[in-house]
């Protein structure tokens, strides 16, 4: 398979001025234009070898929408359609016709996000791109489904299904924000562990390179899905790479031999996908600036107590109210640390990751399904102990020498 992709990611990023005229129309017929649904498999059996940027934006995948179109469908980019901003720019809600994909009235049709980002030269484009290049071929129910960009002047827009839920980010930190349980804390992180796993494997060979809370979006259901492909490199074993540290190094999410060496490879999603199921035990950001000492990195903090059976409930979100199987805590808690090990080699990959967190929901790891928040009678031995404590809110590990949000943005 490497002959086959190994050289995907070198994209001939640089526009032209007729290939930007040429894709700056809508020129595909709405009959002509496809865009697949999801699948557990892959609706290309192996990725194509270079293609130009012409090729990228005329795939039959994606619709090229014109800026009038865009502007039309989210009511001028208007503040009250805002769904978030990040470093790109801005996203905002539209509508669109379900047949024709044309603008439609908002509350009719089909609801979409848009995706403009900030004019910031060549590395902007190429991100811009590969996303283009990525999502227009690969298809799957846990990566968000592109439907179309917009290529025209200085402005490059990207259309996306819409994600009622937002980021997993802003459910874990934001304040006043709906509490994921347990089950839906499990749902996700499988979710999101079966996109990489789709990225990973044999056929595709695609490493993310961009794993991280906000990336992840949920649907009405709390489904979890892959978001922004602008980093993500086609290759098993990865190479030196010009990721900056502002989007991954200074959050906590990357892997120690990308702030030892600059290199990525598919482990190093792994070693990020650890940091974020710890965010899912935990409640806690990968970083929090405003703590001190061993407590700012959420890795270094939790770490010691990923492999203690009795002293895992100390670093647990306290927002669960000891509302968790303590023997699939524990179980999740080692599949973090394994993710988290220093050393590459020693990480499981995402399809084992995958399968052993898809065992906690079998009946035998959960097999005293919790009754929700106004159950009065808790077993002490499945359950945290932390249910069984005066303050459970402010507790802070033992090991720790110190005493123990913003609004989230969608990147």
């Amino acid at each position: 398979m490497g002959n086959c992709v190994g050289s995907f990611a070198r994209i001939d990023a640089t526009p032209g001025p007729s290939e930007a005229s040429k894709f700056s129309r809508s020129s595909l017929a709405p009959s002509s234009i496809s865009v697949p649904p999801h699948s557990s498999k892959s609706s290309v059996h192996c990725l194509p070898t270079p293609r130009s940027e012409a090729e990228i934006l005329s795939s039959p995948n994606v619709k090229p929408f014109t800026f009038n179109e865009l502007k039309n469908a989210t009511r001028n980019f208007r503040p009250d359609s805002l769904l978030g901003e990040g470093g790109f720019g801005y996203v905002f809600k539209g509508w669109i016709d379900e047949n024709t994909l044309t603008a439609a009235k908002p509350g009719s049709g089909l609801v979409i996000a848009v995706k403009k980002l900030k004019p910031e030269g060549f590395q902007g484009h190429k991100e811009w791109l590969t996303e283009v290049n990525y999502l227009g071929q690969l298809h799957h129910r846990n990566l968000v489904k592109l439907i179309g960009y917009c290529y025209e002047g200085d402005n490059r827009l990207l259309v996306y299904e819409f994600m009622p839920k937002g980021s997993l980010e802003n459910h874990l930190f934001r304040r006043g924000s709906q509490l994921l349980t347990w089950a839906t804390r499990i749902k996700v992180a499988i979710g999101a562990a079966r996109g990489l796993s789709f990225l990973h494997d044999d056929e595709h060979q695609v490493i993310y390179r961009d794993f991280k809370a906000s990336n992840i979006l949920l649907d009405g259901e709390f489904n979890a899905k892959l978001s922004d492909f602008g980093l993500a490199k086609a290759g098993p074993t990865g190479d030196k790479t010009h990721v900056s540290t502002q989007v991954m190094g200074t959050q906590g999410y990357a892997a120690p031999e990308y702030v030892a060496t600059g290199r990525l490879t598919s482990k190093s999603d792994v070693y990020s996908f650890g940091v974020v199921l710890l965010e899912l035990l935990c409640g806690r950001r990968a970083v929090e600036q405003e703590k001190v000492g061993v407590e700012q990195n959420l890795v270094d903090w939790a770490k010691p107590y990923l492999g203690d059976k009795r002293r895992l409930f100390r670093i647990m979100d306290t927002k669960l109210e000891g509302q968790y199987p303590q023997k699939a805590a524990f179980t999740a808690a080692t599949i973090a640390l394994e993710c988290l090990s220093r050393e590459p080699k020693l990480r499981p990959n995402m399809t084992e990751v995958l399968s052993k967190l898809e065992e906690l929901q079998s009946p035998k790891i959960a097999s005293r399904p919790l009754k929700g928040e106004n159950q009065t009678s808790l077993d002490p031995i499945s359950m945290s102990p932390l249910k069984h404590r005066n303050s459970p809110r402010n507790v802070t590990p033992l090991a720790s020498p110190l005493p123990s949000y913003l609004r989230s943005r969608v990147r």
